[in-house]
């Protein structure tokens, strides 16, 4: 399967009567944007704003984060979204690299959070260097909670499609084509005999009430583990859907970035012979805990796997279905490595995960989503700058009458994502 990323590079953002990028500035019809999203009833208002790198601008409360693509030649994307049921991965995908789409609006759960466009806060998350079209929408009266979250949810999608595919038919051209090529297990395991044989379990949150993550349009949390071939992940098959604490919510713009893929996919054939991903629940009960890790060690049993990495999503209940993998997949001679944050207690002294076995032996740490930062007043706030009071991270006496915030990293978007697209770690002391 071969996917090539047309990506042009996006380093500007700027309000026109037509959407098309040029010059490396993307330029948006607000007018246009606007009113496709507000075709949706499910809306009482939706504005469009803008976002760039170093600007003193925060954005709050922010639900998910998506990168703007689109399949040339078709003209859509997220298959089972906006783009006919067929297998991601695979063909041509227009991407303006640099650029994201920023969902924001009144509070969905406690579980959102906030990026900052400058000061110390933006250190802690990718999207303070993206430059971000950001769409704030106010939901209809009496709307329940989860119908909103899934209204905005495929409002943002709608938007990043739109911005892409706009750029498409007005003659965009990729400033590098980076290209995802791999055969099947089979194929690798000819070509790839002798190297160790490693597989990728990528944890989800699906734990319902708006924890959720789709695959193909379909939520995850009522399917059994799945093989994806990592062209898959990388195409847009996954979409997030939850509200986790913003620190280790992975984003659909995480889906389609990850790191663990990316860096295993660069070693494939000359260190290790990848085998794919297998994409994997977290459930809220001990049985579809114990269930899924049994699939999960039983597909890559059926691979032939010698070795297994596993990111979380999430900590807390998650940290048990964490340690049944790795307790599973150890206790079958398959080394396992898991990648996860660490929930320590603002002083760092409290025990990191809420569950624990011996068999975990190999922990990469992502961070403590405990430790205090303080972030000054922004001059321009998108969104609503009392939610903070709601996020997980934050509280009433958060939000100072500067302006200025002391809050927990679990309130910034992404500040430890444990697919490791962050800058936080920890050290053995």
């Amino acid at each position: 399967m071969r996917l090539e990323l047309h990506k042009v590079r996006i380093n500007g953002l700027a309000f026109s009567d037509r959407t098309y990028t040029s010059g490396g500035v993307l330029y948006i019809c607000k007018e246009e944007a606007v009113r496709l999203i507000a075709e949706d009833g499910r809306f009482l208002s939706v504005d469009v704003d803008i976002a760039c790198p170093k600007e003193s601008t925060r954005i709050i409360p922010v639900k998910d984060v998506i990168e703007p693509r689109v399949k040339i030649g078709k003209n859509n994307y997220f298959p089972g979204f906006f783009a006919p049921m067929e297998r991601a991965g695979a063909g041509k995908t227009l991407v303006l690299d640099g650029a994201a789409v920023v969902t924001c609006g009144p509070i969905v759960a406690f579980q959102e959070g906030f990026i900052d466009m400058s000061g110390p806060g933006a250190d802690y998350t990718p999207f303070s260097q993206t430059y971000n079209i950001v769409l704030s929408v106010v939901p209809s009266e009496g709307i329940e909670k989860h119908l909103y979250e899934a209204a905005l949810r495929e409002a943002g999608l709608k938007l990043a499609v739109y911005l892409a595919r706009c750029c498409a038919e007005n003659g965009a051209a990729a400033d590098e084509i980076q290209t995802f090529e791999k055969g099947d297990v089979f194929e690798s395991d000819k070509k790839g005999a002798a190297l160790p044989k490693v597989v990728y379990l990528c944890m989800n949150i699906t734990q319902g009430l708006l924890h959720d993550t789709y695959l193909y349009g379909s939520n995850l949390r009522t399917s059994f583990p799945v093989l994806l071939h990592p062209n898959e992940l990388l195409d847009g098959a996954m979409v997030s859907g939850n509200c986790v604490s913003a620190c280790d919510k992975n984003t659909t713009w995480h889906h389609l970035h990850n790191p663990v893929v990316q860096t295993l996919y660069a070693r494939h054939g000359s260190e290790i012979n990848f085998l794919g991903v297998i994409a994997t629940q977290e459930s809220t009960v001990l049985e579809g805990k114990l269930r899924a890790a049994e699939v999960n060690l039983s597909i890559a049993q059926q691979l032939g796997a010698q070795g297994v990495i596993i990111s979380e999503e999430g900590y807390g209940n998650p940290d048990t279905d964490l340690c049944l993998n790795a307790k599973k997949f150890e206790q079958a001679g398959i080394k396992a490595v898991v990648i996860s944050d660490e929930s320590a207690g603002t002083d760092g002294a409290s025990q990191s995960l809420a569950d624990s076995t011996p068999e975990l032996v190999a922990f990469v740490s992502t961070g403590n989503v405990n430790e205090m930062i303080d972030v000054p007043a922004m001059d321009k706030v998108i969104g609503y700058k009392e939610a903070i009071s709601l996020l997980s991270g934050g509280s009433e006496e958060s939000l100072r009458s500067d302006g200025s915030m002391s809050v927990e990293l679990q309130s910034i978007i992404a500040s430890t994502a444990e697919i490791g697209f962050s800058k936080l770690g920890c050290e053995w002391v």
